[in-house]
């Protein structure tokens, strides 16, 4: 097993972002993997056990820990807790860390309280009772162990655990004639319930009432995501449209505001220190002060997944990746150097221009789109490049055409001239989305592979190469062989003057290879897709020399740096992960 070395850049959403109480590490999910990061150095851990994405996410205030519960001081696994169907919605440790609440999904309406020294369950109850409406979150009492709290649409409930009959007990809250869906819990002295509709609701945990709502006048927009009690007894709220605000303990009236990007998905940390961490939905992380109220961007990424990595020829400093928008980051540091943000559309897949003043992009909406690489300034845009977006792209060494692939098969050839460009040729052979187009060094040839099964090599038409469903195509450095996969999880080697392949291997445990790369030697090349793990090849022997998991998503796109030093790979779940390359440079 290939012992990784790895930095993930990014989070997708910090929907579930926890400060442990080391206060040493930031933990978050990011799709079935948990995320520890060292907050003074940003230097990264990833723990692997789940089998799909990581909904919820609770930290237990004493313990090494957090249905998986985590062991925190060895990063691995304490307990596996396997009783809900499909999705966990919501998770809460007991104050003092002896259970741990859950709260399943649509599919499974229940509570579940777990005894955690033992890893059993001590009582199961459905979550709706007289009501049909679904409950959306639940909270543990802070002092008591035998207290919890759920919330939904409409229902507020306080449940008692009983040891004695292996039960717990729900007590309906009274809200009179205020109803509300509650997104989000806290509680002191009382509890303050999160609504959709923007309004705090504050309830006597003794009496079971609501006490007191606002702010009466001008509600947060998109509602209150996120709630955290300060010891003043202000409330620190995060709102749906991203805006951060202090609020009064008794009116709820906001005192203070700042503005984040997109809207707050939690909120962590202490105000002894003076410090919290925000995270938001466009997968930005925030170091936020009390003091002085000013939130910090200390991380960020794409908030969905990412579709292509591509680095500048001759150089391995730099790589972008691209998704709603394009990044530009550092290959030795996690750390962005530019975002390229074109509004309501996707970016399918870039390129560097050889000489390294330019990025070349292509979108959903049918354009390409040329940016300069030092200020992501837009340089040129070819409108109606294809009619179903543009889905493949490659710049020619030359650096005056770019070859392009399209939603429905065709592959142009563009002339960029100094105020315009020019269509060279249409090539016709494909009958699907054109997924991959790489071009030869003297210019001379492309290759692409699409969706239809097909890998063509264009000089017009020179060959055409049937398999599966092809999602990606390479040159072997020395330009005598290509290798194809896809949805069959094979890996094809062909000869690039013959029409029929010379070797197949297996390519991967189950679904499709997405990308691959070859290094620049001619010695390895590397694969990823659907089943997570990235694979280094021995390309003569065709047989896997290192595996690497970290990945907590389908594997999108994969690129080898220059000086075979640096892997970079990409997944559905927004994640990027730097690897060390095992195998030394040549």
């Amino acid at each position: 097993m290939y012992k990784y070395q790895e930095i993930r850049l990014q989070i997708v959403s910090s929907e579930a972002q926890l400060v442990h109480p080391d206060r040493e590490f930031l933990i978050y999910p990011l799709g079935c993997t948990v995320i520890l990061k060292n907050i003074s150095d940003g230097k990264q851990q990833i723990l692997l056990g789940h089998t799909s994405s990581v909904s919820c996410l609770s930290v237990s205030k004493s313990s090494k820990a957090t249905i998986i519960i985590w062991n925190y001081a060895e990063r691995g696994i304490h307990a596996k807790l396997d009783l809900h169907k499909t999705t966990v919605e919501a998770v809460a440790f007991s104050p003092s860390d002896k259970y741990l609440v859950s709260l399943g999904g649509p599919d499974d309406n229940r509570i579940v309280v777990w005894n955690i020294e033992t890893k059993l369950p001590i009582c199961v109850s459905s979550a709706l009772l007289r009501s049909s409406e679904p409950c959306l979150t639940l909270q543990y009492f802070n002092t008591n162990d035998d207290f919890f709290v759920s919330a939904g649409s409409g229902t507020i409930q306080i449940w008692k655990l009983n040891l004695t009959d292996r039960k717990i007990h729900p007590t309906g809250c009274n809200t009179g004639k205020l109803k509300r869906i509650v997104k989000c819990l806290e509680d002191d002295q009382f509890l303050f319930c999160g609504t959709t509709s923007g309004d705090i609701m504050k309830i006597n945990l003794k009496s079971a009432l609501l006490s007191n709502s606002g702010p009466v006048i001008g509600p947060l927009s998109l509602g209150v995501n996120v709630v955290k009690i300060l010891k003043s007894g202000d409330l620190l709220v995060g709102s749906g449209a991203g805006v951060l605000a202090l609020c009064s303990k008794t009116s709820f009236k906001p005192l203070k505001k700042v503005q984040l990007e997109k809207g707050v998905t939690s909120i962590t940390g202490s105000d002894e220190e003076q410090q919290f961490f925000i995270g938001t939905e466009a997968a930005q992380m925030y170091r936020f002060s009390l003091e002085d109220f000013t939130a910090e961007a200390i991380s960020s990424s794409h908030s969905s997944a990412v579709r292509d990595v591509a680095i500048p020829s001759g150089t391995s400093e730099l790589f972008a990746t691209c998704s709603n928008d394009i990044r530009l980051w550092s290959v030795k540091k996690p750390k962005e150097v530019l975002c390229i943000t074109v509004p309501h559309v996707t970016c399918n897949a870039l390129d560097f221009m050889v000489d390294g003043s330019s990025i070349i992009s292509a979108w959903d909406d049918g354009k390409i789109r040329v940016f300069t690489l030092e200020t992501g300034r837009l340089m040129h845009t070819i409108h109606s490049a294809h009619k179903q977006g543009v889905t493949a792209i490659a710049g020619t060494r030359d650096g005056r055409r770019i070859i392009s692939g399209g939603g429905q098969g065709e592959v142009h050839v563009w002339e960029l001239l100094p105020h315009n460009h020019r269509l060279l040729g249409i090539m016709k052979e494909h009958k699907a989305a054109v997924l991959c187009v790489k071009v030869t060094k003297d210019d001379k040839e492309c290759v692409s592979a699409s969706q239809d099964g097909t890998c063509v090599i264009w000089d017009l038409v020179i060959k055409l190469m049937k398999a599966s469903t092809l999602r990606t195509v390479c040159y072997h450095p020395e330009e005598f062989q290509i290798l194809t996969s896809g949805t069959n999880s094979k890996i094809v080697y062909w000869m690039v003057f013959e029409d029929s392949p010379i070797r197949v291997v297996d390519g991967s445990l189950y679904g499709s290879i997405n990308d691959m790369d070859v290094t620049q030697d001619g010695k390895y090349f590397v694969t990823g897709g659907e089943d997570q793990q990235v694979r280094v090849w021995d390309y003569v022997k065709g047989v896997v020399t290192h595996v690497g998991r970290a990945h907590g998503g389908s594997i999108t796109s994969i690129k080898v740096c220059p000086n075979s030093r640096v892997l970079l790979s990409t997944s559905a779940d927004g994640g990027i992960i730097r690897w060390k390359f095992p195998h030394p440079s040549s």
